[in-house]
């Protein structure tokens, strides 16, 4: 017998033989694109991309983009003299945040392709209404609190603000009082609560669907490297917010992680594994964060949203119960929309709407208008840019205060994991 033969090579369910190599390519294949990422990898990616963003005198943001969405439909429908919108709005592939959260949802659709989980996926009725009725929350709470759980509460804590602490404590409070409605909605309404059918993609469709995954690489590769290479250098820093934001929702996908099941799940399920990933990317992301603002190579007040501390204390309240009800944050929800849900479609719509309506409503009483004080920091009517190491006097407090509180909720979450005497359902 030739047993070289046999060793490189499998037989089939067909009776075919498969080379060995060809079916050690399969397997690789399957664990980077089709079996779940571990969330501390998705938290550990994420805090690579934000470094990145950081070295390039950026930041991530999600809120901006969509407000600049709802911007726009308010002007298409004729509300944007009303709101005080202005005539002359950025163009969404050129608005920095907006193209981020654009990529990040093309991201995510092409590794739903690659692992074949994409697919049209309708809701019950009722979901309809809690997600347009949490996008709405979402969309007052991102404008009160300055951002969303990504510009209100994280990018905040890479760039040393209170403003995020406080955020945090609001989506805490959110998301408990968040799944008490849900917990009622459950209890008392059975209108539209059956399921639609699935739609049913083919096989031979779905065999399709990693080489179009694979196509939509390549088309974004293409169009952030002649971006990149361009002269015209706000087209060139566009190159590195395409390649940065579709790398966010590839990342988000793949992981699965979820700024909503990291507030969410501690109270609903006791699972902390969600939660603990985000302590562990904050470990990671608040001393190197500190180190490019130490070394000027992004202004610290760049990122940091002029609302510490009530705008994020009830902007965070806000959002947090939005943000359970719509079953998705900002980044959750678009990723989820770039692997077919259309639950999240409706969410972010009255998310950006909202955001965009509401910020005009109260800007006739100069709730969120932005002013400048004498030490050079914006203020509004409901918080300030706060900056801890200026509050502090250094940086040796700042982590002191920003690592104790990730102890606290650390400890928090892996006792509720064992006792789960704080879950709410």
């Amino acid at each position: 017998m030739n047993h070289s033969s046999v060793a490189s090579s499998n037989p089939t369910a067909s009776g075919a033989v498969t080379p060995r190599w060809l079916t050690g390519l399969r397997e690789d294949y399957a664990t980077i694109f089709v079996e779940e990422w571990s969330p501390y990898l998705g938290a550990a990616l994420l805090v690579i991309v934000t470094a990145v963003l950081l070295l390039s005198g950026l930041f991530w943001g999600v809120y901006g983009g969509l407000k600049l969405w709802g911007d726009w439909f308010n002007s298409f429908i004729g509300l944007g003299p009303v709101l005080g919108i202005s005539e002359s709005l950025d163009n969404p592939l050129m608005h920095r945040i907006s193209l981020m959260d654009i990529t990040l949802i093309i991201g995510a659709f092409s590794a739903a392709l690659l692992s074949r989980q994409f697919a049209v996926r309708r809701p019950p009725k009722i979901e309809y209404a809690t997600a347009a009725f949490g996008g709405i929350l979402m969309g007052i709470g991102a404008a009160l609190a300055g951002g969303c759980t990504t510009g209100g509460f994280f990018t905040p804590l890479m760039f040393s603000s209170p403003a995020g602490w406080v955020m945090w404590a609001g989506l805490l409070a959110g998301a408990f009082l968040g799944l008490k409605i849900v917990l009622w909605i459950a209890e008392n309404i059975t209108w539209g609560t059956k399921p639609p059918p699935t739609a049913v993609v083919s096989p031979a469709m779905k065999r399709l669907y990693p080489w179009i995954g694979f196509a939509v690489i390549a088309a974004i590769v293409w169009w952030a490297t002649s971006w990149y290479g361009s002269a015209d250098e706000k087209l060139a820093v566009r190159g590195i917010v395409i390649l940065t934001g579709f790398a966010q929702g590839f990342i988000l996908h793949r992981s699965r992680f979820c700024f909503a099941r990291v507030f969410r799940e501690p109270f609903m399920t006791g699972e902390g594994t969600m939660t603990k990933a985000m302590i562990w990317a904050l470990a990671l992301g608040i001393p190197i964060s500190s180190l490019l603002l130490q070394y000027k190579t992004v202004d610290p007040f760049l990122a940091i949203p002029p609302t510490f501390w009530l705008g994020s204390l009830v902007g965070g309240v806000i959002f947090g119960m939005g943000m359970v009800l719509a079953g998705g944050c900002a980044s959750g929800s678009m990723w989820r929309m770039g692997e077919g849900h259309i639950k999240l479609w409706v969410a972010v719509f009255f998310f950006s709407w909202t955001g965009s309506t509401f910020s005009g409503v109260v800007k006739h009483w100069d709730l969120l208008t932005k002013e400048m004080n004498l030490d050079m920091v914006e203020v509004t009517k409901v918080g300030y840019q706060a900056y801890l190491p200026n509050m502090l006097g250094g940086w040796s407090w700042t982590f002191l205060l920003s690592f104790g509180i990730l102890l606290v909720w650390y400890l928090f979450v892996r006792y509720n994991e064992s006792t789960e005497k704080f879950t709410v359902l």
